[in-house]
């Protein structure tokens, strides 16, 4: 026993035994402390962490967060417990923090490509995201430190991007913090925060085609995609139909058709006779196309048609669908071909008319989702190839 005095007394102090603590206790105590020999997972807490995810084009966007709810505190979110513009949160090393977009760690935006955010390049990389808040207006901060706790430690040195967007009131509140994708198209999508009465979004940007160029030279240099002609013509084709990197699409197109790793069929022929044609090679083109058009089988005159429509070259796809036509007349794709000829010729009524024949007569139900997809876009006077 060890002897304590204490206002003038002695008092004996109980001995206290260590191992009279629970077991289980004094491990989590024993790995969840500093100088523990792991770390235990904990489960979440009420800040839920998410990830959400779009593809835009080729370009993955990935968002990982934490989700607070508002808990009964309406009207005592903006302002108050996110505030507003910069602040010294005393704790850490930053003296003008932002809000952390979320909860706990950092809040993080990750590209595959390079974007565009509201109109301003940003290169690909993970992205810490911050908002500076105010009542009509959002800062949005993508800094290069995506590995931070917080806004504790932000540093402005090390912002890759800043923008300016304006701040949504909305009439309905929504309980946890979310971020969604809306507005998507092919180049873009509107990527927005929800929280409270308040919805702050942005657009991101992508230009599709060179970055998808860029995929196509990562893969051409590759052995595997160098090896099957089928990824040689897609790469050429997608060119072709896009009318850019013609020459460099050409020399894809000429591997495509080497017989060493290649093969000279209708597909690959025909892509090869069209960039020959785009750069102004007409003889050589036509005679290319010569060699090409008996191999093709009617899905593959119909595919060489629907290129040329797509690439505007509205009389050129009528010919090749016209004769696939004429000579399988009862054949799916012959017809839907025709369809789009005459659509393309200005010809609505033959092609709504047929285009009702076609519908009657394929018994496949994606063929027939298609159909009245044409026909709804003839009605409504819109493009075929969207």
């Amino acid at each position: 026993m060890t002897k304590l005095k204490t206002g003038g007394q002695r008092r004996t102090a109980p001995k206290r035994n260590f191992w009279r603590v629970p077991f289980a206790l004094w491990i989590s105590l024993l790995v969840g402390s500093r100088w523990g020999y792991g770390q235990v997972t904990m489960p979440a807490d009420n800040n839920k962490k998410a990830s959400v995810s779009e593809q835009i084009g080729i370009t993955q966007v990935t968002v990982r967060y934490s989700r607070p709810s508002v808990n009964g505190r309406e009207g005592k979110i903006w302002g108050a417990l996110v505030h507003y513009g910069f602040r010294d949160l005393h704790y850490g090393t930053s003296k003008a923090a932002p809000w952390r977009a979320g909860a706990n760690e950092n809040t993080t935006i990750e590209f595959s490509t390079p974007v565009r955010i509201e109109g301003q390049a940003l290169a690909a990389g993970n992205y810490g995201f911050f908002i500076a808040m105010s009542p009509d207006t959002a800062t949005l901060i993508f800094s290069r430190v995506s590995t931070a706790w917080g806004s504790f430690y932000y540093d402005p040195k090390d912002d890759a991007l800043r923008v300016n967007v304006p701040v949504v009131s909305l009439p309905a509140s929504s309980e946890r913090l979310t971020y969604q994708f809306d507005h998507q198209t092919s180049h873009s999508a509107v990527l927005a925060l929800l929280w409270e009465k308040v919805r702050i979004p942005f657009e991101i940007q992508v230009d599709l085609q060179q970055t998808q160029l860029a995929a196509f030279r990562r893969e051409v240099n590759q052995g595997e995609f160098y090896r099957y002609w089928q990824n040689l013509d897609m790469a050429a084709s997608y060119c072709l139909t896009h009318t850019i990197n013609l020459e460099e699409a050409l020399g894809w197109s000429e591997r495509s058709i080497n017989p060493f790793f290649g093969e000279a069929n209708f597909r690959t022929l025909s892509t090869y006779a069209g960039l020959l044609a785009k750069l102004h090679r007409t003889a050589a083109a036509d005679s290319v196309m010569a060699k090409a058009l008996p191999m093709a089988k009617v899905t593959d005159l119909f595919q060489y048609g629907y290129t040329l429509g797509q690439a505007g070259q509205a009389q050129k796809a009528f010919v090749i669908w016209k004769a696939n036509f004429d000579k399988n007349p009862s054949h799916d794709y012959a017809i839907l071909g025709m369809v789009m000829g005459y659509y393309v010729m200005n010809k609505k009524v033959e092609a709504l008319k047929l285009a009702a024949f076609g519908l009657n007569k394929v018994q496949e139900s994606g063929f027939k989702s298609y159909y009245s997809g044409l026909i709804t876009k003839m009605q409504t006077g819109r493009s075929i190839f969207e």
